[in-house]
């Protein structure tokens, strides 16, 4: 009984004894190897156990629709109930918890995230939810980078380069993927990264690619072989085909974003949420087949131009004889797999929408392709199917260089690399002028205030706005007489008097410029009020600012110091100085590490 604990005993001061040999980057370079293969065989145990659970269900429903679309039911309620009795209902979703903690918590992941992802990802996935893996996967791999760091006690900057290490390492190791699992740690959670970031997260990746070479067979990845070579007369659709993704694109985040918002509003009544949610996924799932689970079945069947299986069994039988009714169901499919995602997502499940962004695309491909080739302009159906997923996938989370090296990877070569290079830069610039921020960032900017696309936003972000408030000002009460103004002023080493009524609301300021003709006439003392020589607050700053709109304040009032108002009452001024003053030190601290 005592193995395990010692083991894990010996290890940690094994590691412990290197951290004290090798320099601070060798260390780092050793964690990513450590993490790495830590990350990659957790991806690899999630996706082997999902694709044995979706097999058994096959087995007990012996192929009934109607029997495989309550099964969602039952992994949602058990995500919800592992949640709620194990976990302590903290379990913190998506990449923009992530993205939340790299700017606000230090890159610091609690510690239940390096197993809790997995164990709800595997209920709600595993169980037929329209969701995926890669998200959970991508926590969990952060989460056991962010704590290696936390435990060895590394810095800020080499904690969140381990945490993009596991990140990149997951993807890499449910793909088998590492240039693309570096490209999306490097594009979608570092803000910035310098040379020396690269070779941490490529070693990481590396091996978590290397667990899923070794382990993973093919039936369980999304592995495709090319039928037909790139073809440049075809140069024009794939033009059509990146802006037509683009707005599927768009179209898939705005049905997603809504169905959250929707689910919002029952705030913590789960029993609810499971019902609303599981039902409706049930619903879909008995009419509509392929919106069940991760869907890389239906991908793998729709790039082999097989489409017989995809509603074989809908409780509705559909008789798939003619285009028009085919293409029409395709369609349909489309147009449900954001709802369905979000169904799961919000009833209680755990996943992702990186898996339900290459389904999305799949069809979109095949679906665009051969209404084209009808038309009379005879396309390759599965290349089309397969770069569609990389505009799709590149559109939802504007993350294109992910979208172009994952397809070109699965697809075993770069092939195709220039359609995909069309289709997914076309759909990421189509997808951002309707919308401009992605799902997971728009996220932290409507509930975080935080923005990670440009440096000096993000550092803005990192700021936070109650750490600059300063209460030294001496308070003017707005009913005194000239004589008590001064006093209050021979005592103060400010030149702004805030000046409160009786309820501590702030009713204006006054300042030293405004009474240096009166403040010596003393024959005006008991006749000039406070009310009589105050300036009404024009510019305020209250609790619905952050520190980003602050500043704008501040360039728009032309003003060094702005008063602080929350809910009416006066807190403080804050100083643009003060602010400019942490931000460069910020910046400075930042090119140092």
């Amino acid at each position: 009984m005592r193995l395990f604990p010692n083991l894990i005993f010996e290890g940690n001061k094994l590691v412990i004894w290197l951290q004290n040999k090798l320099t601070p980057k060798q260390f780092v370079i050793f964690g990513a190897i450590l993490i790495g293969l830590t990350a990659g065989l957790a991806a690899v145990l999630l996706k082997l156990f999902v694709h044995w659970l979706v097999f058994e269900i096959g087995v007990i429903s012996e192929n009934k629709q109607a029997i495989i679309a309550i099964f969602p039911i039952f992994g949602i309620s058990l995500c919800v109930l592992f949640v709620h009795y194990l976990n302590g209902n903290k379990l913190g979703k998506g990449l923009a918890n992530i993205l939340f903690a790299i700017a606000k918590k230090s890159s610091i992941l609690p510690k239940d995230q390096t197993y809790s992802h997995i164990f709800t990802s595997a209920l709600t996935v595993g169980f037929g939810g329209s969701a995926g893996l890669e998200s959970p996967i991508v926590t969990t791999g952060s989460a056991i980078g962010s704590n290696f760091g936390l435990a060895y006690k590394l810095s800020y900057k080499e904690r969140t380069l381990l945490l993009a290490c596991g990140a990149a390492a997951g993807i890499a190791g449910a793909f088998n993927t590492p240039i693309a699992g570096v490209l999306f740690a490097l594009e979608v959670l570092l803000v910035e990264a310098n040379i020396s970031a690269f070779i941490p997260i490529l070693i990481a990746a590396a091996s978590g690619g290397l667990c899923s070479k070794i382990i993973l067979h093919e039936d369980v990845l999304l592995i495709f072989e090319l039928q037909q070579p790139f073809d440049y007369r075809n140069v024009p659709f794939y033009l059509v085909l990146g802006l037509v993704t683009g707005f599927f694109s768009f179209y898939y985040s705005k049905v997603f974003v809504a169905s959250e918002k929707y689910f919002k509003k029952f705030g913590d009544k789960k029993f609810i949420k499971i019902i609303v949610g599981g039902f409706g996924l049930y619903f879909l799932i008995l009419f509509v087949p392929p919106l069940f689970g991760e869907g890389y079945n239906s991908i793998k069947s729709l790039s082999n131009s097989n489409t017989n299986s995809l509603f074989l069994y809908s409780i509705v039988p559909v008789g798939i004889a003619s285009k028009p009714v085919l293409y029409a169901l395709l369609f349909l499919v489309i147009l449900l797999k954001p709802l369905a995602t979000g169904f799961t997502l919000g009833g209680g499940g755990n996943g992702g929408n990186f898996a339900p962004s290459l389904f999305v695309g799949a069809f979109v491909g095949f679906l665009f392709s051969s209404i084209v080739t009808d038309l009379g302009f005879a396309l390759p159906v599965s290349n089309f199917t397969i770069v569609a997923m990389a505009g799709i996938l590149s559109g939802i989370f504007h993350a294109p260089l992910t979208g172009i090296f994952l397809i070109a990877e699965i697809t075993g070569g770069y092939e195709l690399i220039i359609p995909l290079m069309i289709v997914s830069a076309l759909s990421y610039a189509v997808s951002k002028y309707f919308m401009p921020l992605s799902i997971d960032m728009l996220k932290l900017s409507e509930k975080e205030k935080i923005v990670t696309t440009s440096t000096d936003a993000y550092l803005l972000s990192n700021i936070d706005l109650a750490e600059f408030i300063e209460h030294d000002f001496t308070i003017v009460p707005k009913n005194i007489k000239l004589r008590k103004l001064v006093e209050l002023i021979t005592s103060s080493k400010r030149n702004i008097f805030p000046v409160v009524n009786d309820d501590g609301n702030l009713k204006g300021f006054i300042t030293i410029d405004d009474i240096r003709d009166v403040m010596f006439k003393q024959e005006l003392y008991d006749k000039i009020s406070v009310k009589e020589l105050m300036h009404p607050c024009r510019y305020i700053i209250t609790e619905k600012d952050d520190i980003r709109s602050a500043m704008k304040l501040f360039d728009e009032a032309h003003l060094w110091n702005i008063p602080v108002v929350f809910n009416g009452k006066y807190q403080g001024f804050i100083s643009k100085s003060t602010v400019l003053e942490k931000y460069r030190d910020i910046l400075i601290q930042s090119s140092i590490e």
